[in-house]
């Protein structure tokens, strides 16, 4: 089958030329130096480099937001700056303009070897150092603060990595996938608050900076970003940690039901008894399954017997279970916290509930396990 094409209008060719004309007026800078470094970053990220969609490689390239992004990041003359996942070296020249060093972990190799070429035509080399590992499982060095377009895929342990690290530092400014990022500045009653945002502003404050359309990256993601900016507190609770994030992982498992509900579940309750009974709780909720035990003894013998103990040690089980739930559902009570959602309560609520529990025998992490638990605090 042929398809007659119908003539274009006239006017049409001139139209579409006078149209991209006027758009590449709007895009071009007016210095030279930043013309020249985008040809440069066209060819060095366009023709030779594939970039992969799947490891989070989204270059941006828009100068504006890239000169904001380091306006804001409040860079000193002394400072040493983090750089995670630098790419191509757009934000690294950035930050080498205004920083005393700049440290960039890149575990791509094709990315560091355009990354040095740019820079030493710069004459910059002598203050970056490139690190070409994973940046998840590489130990940081010093550093005063984080500038940096982070991979989506590893936002969470990234972030999870800088605010419970071991390396203070003033600042991180990052550049996450925007829902991400609404996640991470969630106020309690927000409906997007969660355990990621509990758990960060613990021991940081957030602040948004700006929105970027996924548009001004190369190549385009499926979803914008924003840019935030992550600060440490000075002082945090005195609380440990462990015991915070597999209490907060219980609390927002289901976040949006009462925690009465939550801690009503018999999986929790099983849970939860296991813990306590390693911890040596349990000398009340004992005392009443021996006694149930000593009041059954003798009542069958053989074959009977043997059938009355198993229903008597699952009777004491449920017995110690039971006595086991009404505990914490007393401690929920006693604080008003039984028809409460977790989404709904603050930082300071949250603390108080966990001590709470604490000062009833009621633990939510297995002391024993001596395992690092960051990496589970944000699902």
């Amino acid at each position: 089958m042929l398809l007659k094409l119908k003539p274009r209008k006239p006017g049409f060719v001139s139209c579409i030329s006078q149209q991209n004309f006027l758009r590449t007026l709007r895009t071009k800078s007016s210095n030279p130096y930043e013309d020249e470094d985008r040809k440069r970053t066209k060819e060095n990220q366009g023709e030779y480099l594939h970039l992969h969609k799947s490891k989070g490689q989204h270059l941006l390239t828009n100068t504006r937001i890239l000169d904001s992004i380091v306006r804001r990041s409040n860079v000193r003359p002394a400072d040493t700056v983090l750089e995670i996942g630098p790419g191509t070296g757009n934000l690294t020249l950035k930050l080498l303009e205004v920083a005393n060093k700049v440290v960039a972990i890149e575990l791509d190799r094709r990315m560091v070897d355009v990354l040095q070429k740019r820079v030493a035509e710069r004459g910059l080399q002598d203050r970056l150092d490139v690190i070409c590992k994973d940046a998840m499982k590489t130990e940081f060095p010093r550093f005063d603060l984080v500038v940096a377009n982070i991979p989506y895929g590893i936002s969470s342990p990234m972030v999870a990595k800088l605010v419970y690290g071991e390396n203070p530092f003033r600042s991180a400014t990052l550049l996450l996938q925007k829902e991400f990022a609404r996640r991470l500045l969630a106020k309690p009653g927000d409906s997007e608050f969660n355990r990621l945002a509990v758990n960060v502003k613990l021991v940081a404050d957030v602040e948004l900076v700006m929105d970027v359309s996924k548009r001004e990256f190369l190549p385009c993601p499926k979803v914008d970003s924003s840019v935030v900016i992550i600060r440490p507190k000075a002082e945090i609770p005195n609380v440990n940690l462990d015991e915070w994030w597999a209490f907060t992982r219980t609390c927002f498992s289901k976040k949006n039901k009462t925690l009465g509900a939550t801690f009503k579940q018999k999986k929790k309750v099983m849970e939860l008894l296991k813990l306590a009974t390693t911890r040596g709780y349990g000398n009340e909720s004992n005392a009443v399954t021996k006694t149930y035990k000593r009041d059954n003894d003798g009542d069958d013998e053989g074959e009977a017997g043997s059938e009355g103990e198993d229903s008597n040690i699952s009777s004491c089980c449920d017995l110690e279970m039971n006595y086991f739930k009404e505990k914490m559902v007393d401690v929920l009570r006693s604080g008003g916290f039984e028809n409460k959602r977790p989404s709904k309560l603050s930082i300071e609520e949250l603390l108080h509930l966990l001590s709470l529990f604490n000062r009833s025998g009621i633990y939510f992490h297995d002391h024993l396990d001596h395992e690092p638990s960051t990496e589970l605090f944000f699902e």
